[in-house]
């Protein structure tokens, strides 16, 4: 990705701070080849101070680019999505009578949880599978990808925030992911749950402190990745705005059904709620 890339994605979802318009070139959009929408909004008029959003809700790749060459197996494997993440994100908002902005398209047809400028953010080959529609991509067809994909995902998540402050509230956001039990020839990842921050501890100490105290849980600071390398989400909405802001990682076999996400999403609006009400929540703050 150029610089030139870089500059014109962070000036589209700075902008949709003030209009929700994604920059998109309706002549060359991706919903020409498919009929999904970008995003996913839930609980679009709840008020309550808090976002949750989720990178890698889906493991959906436009019709247009023909699954990406790879057959429905390597679609349905973690490179392609969080598994579980959705359904976790979904009914922790509703527990918490909060918002949530999912992406519905593929973390390998573009990844929102990098930035413009990555080299991992449309990887040509991920955890030893080589994606054939991600192979000396041009320059244009990545662009058309962050038009499509990218910028409606970071516009939508820049206007819930900014309806949720309109009254002067400080709005906190909460990312879900969920990680593989292990990476291809490398050992198994004990951690359950994994709490992600980068400078701003705010939510992450106490968030960590109430998991540990429940005795039955291996727990992960900054595991199985860091927050202060991988949060590029959190990091444009949360941190460069002074929002609490966390994120959770968990581990795939702990959500693979829908009934073991839902408890988990009970868990986590359990913990959360109290830490959610302190008054360290309602102020911006910059580390």
């Amino acid at each position: 990705m150029t610089g030139r890339l870089a500059r014109r994605a962070a000036a589209g979802y700075h902008r949709a701070m003030h209009d929700i318009a994604p920059l998109i070139d309706a002549s060359a959009s991706l919903a020409e080849w498919d009929d999904l929408a970008a995003v996913e909004l839930v609980g679009c008029a709840a008020m309550a101070p808090l976002l949750i959003v989720c990178d890698h809700a889906s493991n959906h790749v436009p019709a247009g680019l023909a699954g990406l060459g790879l057959p429905e197996a390597e679609l349905a494997r973690h490179i392609a999505w969080d598994i579980g993440a959705a359904i976790v994100a979904r009914h922790l908002a509703e527990l918490l009578g909060a918002t949530a902005v999912l992406s519905r398209v593929s973390r390998l047809v573009i990844d929102c949880n990098r930035p413009l400028d990555s080299e991992t953010l449309i990887c040509p080959v991920s955890d030893g599978t080589v994606v054939p529609g991600n192979r000396h991509l041009s320059d244009h067809a990545a662009m058309l990808r962050a038009q499509s994909c990218y910028h409606p995902y970071h516009a939508a998540i820049a206007a819930q925030l900014e309806r949720l402050e309109r009254g002067g509230a400080v709005a906190s956001v909460v990312a879900i992911h969920s990680f593989t039990p292990a990476l291809c020839d490398q050992a198994p990842r004990p951690w359950q749950v994994g709490v992600l921050w980068n400078r701003d501890s705010r939510l992450a100490a106490p968030v960590l402190d109430s998991l540990r105290a429940r005795g039955d849980l291996c727990v992960g600071d900054n595991q199985p990745y860091s927050g202060r390398t991988t949060s590029h989400t959190l990091d444009t909405h949360g941190g460069a705005s002074g929002r609490p802001h966390v994120s959770f990682e968990l581990r795939q076999d702990e959500v693979a059904d829908a009934s073991a996400a839902r408890r988990w999403a009970a868990l986590l609006a359990e913990v959360l709620t109290p830490i959610l009400a302190r008054p360290e929540m309602r102020r911006r703050a910059h580390f």
